[in-house]
């Protein structure tokens, strides 16, 4: 672990409808996917599939004519059609620290929950058009500010764990990105980004893949 304290924060899944993409986790995998709330600056809107300290986003853009606009928004219409591969976020304890080492702008985020509570974000390298759409961003919560995966007590899938986690990068590009040496993903060859996601059940083992 490396001063800044990195952990793995969530994986981001861009789908073209939220509905349609939740129905197919809960039908194919039993996994339930939770309503989020709308990010105003990005076009996007979200669902939660907690995962304890970690979860899944779903991610759909939603007003297309702001989602032009923004990295964010760009990046997750990419995914949705196909384009490119799903991406993840790493929890800092330090962004100031991390965009300062890595010479990267922050940006401030935020979304209200179906319960009316504000939660709040710094990120920081998220991919757009001309970055490497295989490292992982970065995101620092706001102070008080619950993690996602940890909102909701009772899953209805039970207890769901990420245990393992396939990238397609380049290894040495990724290992100066995160600047964390014991990075707990299978690196491969390649430049697809997020190849796979393995997560741990109370029955059996799922494993999710992007439709590229």
């Amino acid at each position: 672990m490396n001063p800044e304290q990195l952990a793995l924060d969530h994986l981001v899944l861009g789908v073209a409808d939220l509905d349609d993409a939740a129905a197919a986790l809960r039908d194919e995998h039993g996994l339930v996917a939770l309503p989020g709330g709308r990010h105003p600056m990005w076009g996007t809107a979200n669902r939660i599939v907690p995962l304890g300290a970690a979860y899944l986003e779903l991610v759909a853009v939603v007003d297309p004519v702001v989602a032009v606009t923004s990295a964010f928004g760009s990046w997750v219409a990419d995914m949705a059609v196909g384009r490119c591969a799903w991406g993840w976020a790493v929890r800092t304890s330090d962004i100031a620290a991390t965009a300062a080492r890595l010479g990267l702008d922050v940006v401030p985020g935020s979304r209200v929950t179906p319960a009316g509570t504000e939660l709040r974000w710094q990120l920081a390298g998220v991919p757009g058009a001309d970055t490497d759409r295989t490292l992982p961003f970065f995101i620092e919560w706001g102070p008080g500010t619950p993690l996602p995966g940890t909102a909701y007590a009772d899953h209805p899938a039970g207890d769901v764990r990420v245990s393992g986690l396939a990238v397609e990068t380049d290894a040495a590009a990724l290992g100066r990105w995160t600047g964390w040496t014991d990075l707990a993903v299978t690196v491969r060859p390649g430049h697809r980004g997020v190849v796979a996601i393995e997560l741990a059940t109370d029955s059996v083992p799922i494993v999710l893949e992007p439709r590229l």
